[in-house]
This record gives structure tokens, C-alpha cells and sequence, in this order.
């Protein structure tokens, strides 16, 4: 009985000193990392990033350092670009038709009132021909203004002609939807005229389960894009399209990644234009009440050579670690006004309690396995 129980207690002792030889290595089982683990290395010399304890007040300096991440390339042209009414261009097909109750006409044969001419190609130089008056260069003008003019040259062979023009748009005159909507294609610009909302529209709109959408418009060369939501939301970013106008809609592409003691560990991509700190953590399903040390969570970032200052209107190292104390009204309010950049990655470190509840289990564990051997 005696040595039974000296065996129990020297199963218990070897728990024991399994259990401190953990703790002082700092192998307790975790998921996240301590605090301590990522801050540890700043206060060496050769540190190749630096700390910034966020609070209100810097979090409102840090919103004026310049942007990081992948961005979307918002601009979008002005209302003074758009082309308020379609124009008559190269390669467009013109089909006229003379109206005329003279009985000697020239234009037309006895008893007929009308005379077609039907499959006029708009040439390079901007012309179509019309008998009796030559060459008339219609490129540039509006279907209505080409009409007038074509009447108005008329005139002298038959003044009481009237002309009907009638127009199918070449390539030149269309718009492109190349993608994100349910009917991609190209469209004819109308002779009214089309704002980027209308022509998505006629095009089935932007699908239910795209997320965030982005639409970006290319023109003479150039690139734009905008949000949807700032095109339904702002009236005058709703202008009028130009022929060979391409538009794409495609999700927005801005992400950052969480890790940590969060509800989950992944990248996750924006919803909306901007997000707060508070809100990018609500995307993960907020913190793990069990391991996540809410005193600590931090944010790293990273930013480009000519960024960087010395005198506090920028980083002072490339690479840049925010921290948060969420257990303060200040550190609280500084996550609220702090906005994540594309990118970014956020993690929550663990709780050093949630460490020591580990050892704690274990210890139990092994007692009883120790009491049932």
C-alpha cells in the first residue's frame, strides 16, 4: 500500500514539473499570439517597424498619411464630358427619304410622292452622296441638323421637298458593356441620349449578388471608375455617355485579412467604400470572448519609401503596427475613426490568461489521469 502510494505521488510531481517547464518556456498551448510576442521585437535597434498606440486624437493624424493598398482609381469625368445628344459619325448608314408633290419633279417619277434612298454609308471623310446635290459632309452634325441642311440644299432643285433621315448606328456610334451585367453587348447610342444608370439598366442591371460593385468606364484612353452606390446616391455623377464608351462592372477587388483570436481567421473583402476598424472586426464575427485580449489589438500596415517623415505627418518606418486598447472609451473611439486601408492585416492577440486557463487544464488532466492510474 505503502509503495502505491509513493508511485502516486511521484506521477503527480512529474505532472507538476511538466507543467513549470512549460510555463517558463512559454509553451502553454495557444491559438492567437501574446502581445508580447509581436511587440517584443520594436525594442530591438535594428527593429524594421515601428509601434503607434492609437488613440482619438492620432487616429485623426493617421487618417492624413497617405493611403495604402491596392485602391479602386475613384475619379470619374464631369458632367462637361459627357455628350448630351448622339452625333452622326463614320461609318453610320443613312437612309433618306424625299418627300415631294411638285408633278414635274426631278427627284421623283410621275405619281410618286416619295423617293428612297436607302443604305447611305457615312465615308471616312464624313460624306454621303445625294443626287442632284453632290457631295454632303454630315459627319459631326446630329441626325435632326443633317436633316435640315440636306433639305435646305434641296431647295434649289425642288423647294417644296421635305427630307425624312433615318440612322443605323455603325460600330463607332455604340457603347460596350463588356461585363458585370446580365446582358453584355453593344448598344446604339440613342439619339436622346443615355446616362450610365439608363444603360445599365437596358443592359439587366448589376446582379443581386455582386458584392460592392464597381463600375469603371473607359473613355478616349482614359480610365475611370465609381462605386454604384455613389452613382445611384450622387445625381450628377450619372452622366451622359459618349459613343465608344466601354463601361465593366466587376466586384470591388479591396481586401484585408484578420487572425488572431477572432470569430474566424481569413481575408476579407470590402462592402462598402470605406470600414472602420470596429466594423472590419464586426466582419469576422467580433472577438473570442474566450482568448482574444481586447487591450491589444493591433493593425499592420505597410507603406511606400516616399511616404515616410520624420516629423510626424507620416510614418517613420515602412512598416507601421497600430495599436488599440478596446478596453478604453479612447482606445474605442480611436478603432471607430479609424479607417483600414486595402491590405491591412489585423490581428487580435490572445489573452495571457487564456494561457494560463491552458496550463490550468491541463494540469487538471493530467491529475486525473495520474488519480486513475
Amino acid at each position: 500500500m505503502k509503495a502505491m502510494q509513493v508511485q502516486y505521488l511521484a506521477r503527480i510531481g512529474s505532472v507538476l514539473i511538466v507543467t513549470s517547464l512549460l510555463m517558463s518556456c512559454g509553451l502553454a498551448p495557444r491559438g492567437a499570439a501574446l502581445q508580447g510576442d509581436i511587440l517584443r521585437e520594436s525594442k530591438q535597434e535594428n527593429a524594421d517597424f515601428d509601434i503607434v498606440t492609437m488613440t482619438k486624437a492620432q487616429a485623426d493624424i493617421v487618417s492624413r498619411w497617405p493611403a495604402t493598398g491596392k485602391g479602386l482609381g475613384l475619379t470619374w469625368p464631369g458632367k462637361g464630358q459627357s455628350q448630351p445628344s448622339r452625333t452622326l459619325r463614320a461609318g453610320d448608314v443613312v437612309s433618306l427619304t424625299i418627300w415631294e408633290n411638285q408633278d414635274n419633279s426631278l427627284l421623283a417619277a410621275p405619281q410618286q410622292r416619295a423617293v428612297p434612298m436607302n443604305g447611305l454609308v457615312i465615308s471616312p471623310d464624313g460624306t454621303i452622296f445625294v443626287p442632284y446635290i453632290d457631295v454632303v459632309k454630315i459627319a459631326g452634325l446630329s441626325p435632326e441638323a443633317a436633316r435640315a441642311d440636306i433639305q435646305k440644299r434641296l431647295a434649289s432643285i425642288a423647294p417644296s421637298a421635305q427630307v425624312q433621315l433615318e440612322v443605323a448606328e455603325g460600330d463607332s456610334n455604340t457603347i460596350e458593356l463588356v461585363s458585370g451585367v446580365e446582358k453584355p453587348g453593344r448598344y446604339p447610342v440613342a439619339a436622346r441620349g443615355l446616362t450610365v444608370l439608363s444603360m445599365l439598366a437596358e443592359a439587366g442591371g448589376i446582379p443581386d449578388a455582386m458584392r460592392n460593385p464597381v463600375v469603371r468606364l473607359q473613355r478616349g484612353g482614359k480610365s475611370y471608375a465609381a462605386l454604384a452606390d455613389t452613382l445611384y446616391h450622387t445625381p450628377e455623377k450619372d452622366i451622359m455617355l459618349r459613343r465608344g464608351d466601354r463601361i465593366m462592372v466587376e466586384s470591388d477587388p479591396r481586401s484585408f485579412v484578420l487572425l488572431g483570436a477572432t470569430g474566424a481567421e481569413r481575408t476579407v473583402y470590402f462592402e462598402k467604400a470605406t470600414h472602420s476598424m470596429l466594423e472590419a472586426l464586426s466582419l469576422a464575427n467580433g472577438l473570442s470572448e474566450s482568448h482574444a485580449n481586447i487591450r491589444s489589438i493591433l493593425v499592420l500596415r505597410q507603406y511606400s519609401d516616399h511616404a515616410l517623415r520624420s516629423d510626424g505627418a507620416g510614418p517613420s518606418k515602412k512598416q507601421m503596427v497600430f495599436t488599440f486598447d478596446l478596453g478604453s472609451a479612447d482606445g474605442l473611439f480611436a478603432a471607430r475613426n479609424f479607417q483600414i486601408n486595402p491590405d491591412d492585416v489585423i490581428i487580435a492577440t490572445e489573452s495571457p490568461l487564456s494561457g494560463a486557463m491552458s496550463i490550468l487544464s491541463l494540469v487538471n488532466r493530467s491529475v486525473g489521469l495520474a488519480t486513475n492510474l
